[in-house]
């Protein structure tokens, strides 16, 4: 006979289970898709949840769908501090780091800006913003977790993802023809596309396309940059508890469980004692909980939500991605 504890959690895990399994499935279709037509995952989730929409709005496998667009997306942003260490960060000199810290956070406070100039949101300024200063779609679930629950939370961080996805495609082709063009030697080169293409998977790309030494710095100097998730998901969750507070609504922790986890994980990868195929696995399940989440937050939109968005949103994070690539360049220049 169960304790009364344990048939609690079974009744639980099957209440979300076939939610849970309906997201992985989709995220198995996603990645299978993405590795044969060489297309982001993250699109190709967000797809395929919303054309089984339907799942997410009642039935059995609803509840497990709200589950997994939550609590899985927390445990994939955790395992994001596994791909860093404090050495490779000290390795490339101070110059790069003050690079991507200033690139970051100047680039965060210009689309906040200009979000709220164009009518939007702060919050949507910080998300777009966050997006394309950091690493693109992880960033964007990574904040949208941490950013206090407003009614078009999901929409917005949706159409982060697919618009960050489609413009880190975009400059992973061009960037290298632009940095032949302005003839960056091969360090410049891998700091300029690290510093500025949006996801881990473009950067890596986009690097080692052009040769092993820009791959290598490229990859560095991406990693960089997502070091500075967590004080900007500090930053999110700090304007959260103040509107909580003006709100008399409970205030969310100072620091979220997953962005404790991301600290622990990161300094633990930097003892130098997790060996690599450890460090393979945690990586690779990270990016399987992102993409399990990301199919979850699909099937929780409708593709008409994504339609009545307009083209101001799409002029924002445009103009964030030209603003940064010009702040790098400009950063570069000065710095030679």
């Amino acid at each position: 006979m169960l304790t009364p504890s344990l048939a609690s959690l079974q009744t639980r895990f099957s209440l979300l289970f076939p939610g849970l399994l309906m997201s992985v499935v989709v995220a198995a279709a996603a990645t299978f898709l993405s590795e044969h037509y060489k297309a982001p995952v993250m699109l190709f989730a967000l797809l395929l949840g919303m054309a089984v929409n339907f799942l997410a709005v009642e039935g059995k496998c609803k509840p497990g769908i709200e589950f997994t667009a939550r609590e899985v997306l927390r445990v994939g942003v955790a395992l994001l501090g596994m791909r860093i260490t404090f050495s490779q960060i000290a390795a490339l000199g101070w110059h790069p780091v003050l690079l991507v810290v200033v690139s970051v956070v100047v680039t965060i406070l210009v689309a906040t800006m200009a979000a709220r100039a164009m009518g939007f949101r702060t919050n949507f300024g910080i998300l777009t913003g966050g997006a394309t200063a950091i690493c693109g779609a992880s960033a964007a679930l990574a904040l949208a977790a941490a950013l206090p629950a407003h009614p078009g939370r999901e929409r917005a961080t949706l159409f982060t993802v697919i618009g960050v996805s489609a413009l880190s495609t975009l400059a992973m082709i061009v960037y290298p023809m632009l940095v032949r063009e302005l003839g960056l030697d091969a360090t410049q080169a891998g700091i300029f596309l690290g510093a500025t293409i949006h996801d881990v998977a473009q950067v890596v790309g986009a690097g080692y396309g052009m040769s092993h030494e820009i791959g290598d710095t490229a990859t560095v100097v991406k990693l960089m940059r997502v070091a500075m998730l967590l004080p900007v998901i500090v930053c999110a969750t700090l304007i959260g508890r103040a509107r909580s507070g003006d709100a008399g609504g409970e205030r969310p922790p100072l620091l979220p469980w997953f962005a404790i986890g991301f600290i622990l994980l990161a300094a633990i990868n930097s003892t130098g004692w997790i060996s690599a195929s450890v460090q393979t696995f945690a990586n690779e399940l990270s990016r399987w909980c992102l993409v399990i989440a990301i199919s979850a937050l699909g099937m929780k939109t409708q593709l008409k939500e994504l339609a009545t968005v307009g083209i101001k949103p799409i002029v924002l994070m445009v103009g964030e991605t030209i603003f940064l690539a010009g702040l790098v360049l400009l950063m570069l220049r000065w710095g030679a």
